[in-house]
């Protein structure tokens, strides 16, 4: 039996949020880490950003120099006992802990049918595999037309590969972006050579010989060297359940960001907030919030009350457009465009009731700051208010 002061189940950006943070007001109490995967911690974003354009992968590793954390790889947490404070890995270890934090993150939606043949693109191991497949092949299949789907459909066209695209929405972001917007980057990404299949499902995929054979709910045949699929993640709250904590679409936590016992946390992808400014409980699975929240759990565990009323940015960046954004993006609240130059700079804000809920920087730099008070103000806004409000 293993017992550390603090004791994070989880290796993503979070945890490792975390354990900077402990350290910024501990430098002495034991901290281990427990993690499924077989890496240490790095960053996700470059997965499907700055990796596929040339920028060495060594550089997603992140710095934990010092900082004293006996960490334990490829192993998974099964059975948590609050009242004992324990945690038990599936090779049978027990570890015991003082202060416990839940960074586990979620796990990729997929297809139970046929999960062998495809890439569900999350971690360090399915970026090696793609690229991997990416130096040998040349024809690539994207399932999924949001966050992930669209800008791995980004990297793959960037490096000369031969991409299509398959989604059952009418558009590219077409939950978040509006619907002049939508049909603008549809053919953009088309003048940019991918093949964009809109309002179509997947029916089959199967192996033959080297290639991977995609099967349309019209029955189009598509032969790829590589298939790949973004559709989301489900938090992962199975630990959480099996220990008797609050759960609603994750971790539910206070604004110190405890769960409903007062000795375990929960913070990153996983965990359920308020929001303050948009005065509602909200999940956000984006590098900012992994950062800040992880960080600041970390200061809690060892002793501070710091209460969480960051409102994370998220950002994304696909071929020479991209954006950084704040708050809510949901393409069904009233929405207002501001546009300098049609589809390539503007500012897009979401509306409800009359107030700001997110913003939309495309093209535009600098603003997230604005933006983000913007929200919190609360004021009541219409396009005479807003219309060049924000600009870089």
């Amino acid at each position: 039996m293993k017992h550390h002061k603090y004791l994070i189940i989880g290796g993503g950006m979070t945890a490792d949020s975390a354990v900077h943070g402990i350290r910024k007001i501990d430098q002495d109490g034991a901290i281990a880490m427990i993690c499924e995967e077989r890496h240490l911690p790095y960053d996700r974003p470059p997965l499907t950003k700055s990796l596929w354009k040339n920028t060495p992968f060594e550089s997603i590793w992140r710095n934990a120099h010092g900082l004293n954390v006996a960490m334990h790889l490829g192993k998974k947490v099964v059975a948590l006992d609050p009242s004992n404070k324990t945690a038990t890995d599936d090779a049978g270890n027990i570890y015991t802990y003082e202060k416990l934090l839940l960074a586990t993150g979620g796990s990729v939606r997929n297809f139970p049918d046929f999960s062998e043949n495809i890439i569900y693109f999350r971690t360090a191991d399915d970026y090696r595999k793609l690229r991997e497949l990416s130096e040998h092949g040349s024809d690539f299949v994207v399932i999924g037309g949001g966050f992930i789907g669209s800008e791995i459909a980004t990297a793959l066209a960037m490096n000369n590969k031969r991409v299509t695209m398959i989604f059952p929405e009418n558009g590219i972001g077409t939950r978040i972006y509006p619907q002049p917007l939508v049909e603008f980057i549809n053919s953009y990404y088309r003048e940019k050579g991918i093949t964009v299949l809109t309002s179509e499902t997947v029916k089959s995929v199967h192996a033959e010989g080297t290639k991977t054979i995609v099967t349309t709910g019209n029955d189009t045949k598509l032969s790829a060297d590589g298939v790949v699929a973004g559709l989301g993640i489900l938090p992962n709250i199975d630990l959480a359940a099996q220990a008797g904590l609050a759960i609603d679409n994750g971790i539910i936590v206070d604004e110190q960001l405890r769960t409903n016992n007062a000795d375990i946390y929960a913070a990153g992808d996983v965990a359920n907030f308020y929001s303050a400014s948009l005065e509602k409980r909200t999940r956000v699975e984006h590098e900012d919030n992994a950062n800040v929240m992880g960080e600041m759990a970390g200061r809690n565990m060892a002793g501070q009350s710091e209460s969480y009323h960051h409102q994370p940015f998220f950002y994304s960046d696909l071929f020479d457009l991209g954006y950084e954004a704040v708050g809510e993006l949901d393409a069904s609240l009233d929405i207002i465009e501001d546009w300098k130059e049609p589809f390539r700079k503007g500012v897009i804000y979401y509306l409800r009731d009359g107030r700001v809920r997110g913003v939309l920087l495309w093209n535009t730099w600098g603003q997230v700051p604005a933006a983000t008070q913007l929200i919190s103000e609360k004021t009541l806004h219409s396009r005479g208010t807003l219309v060049g409000l924000i600009s870089d």
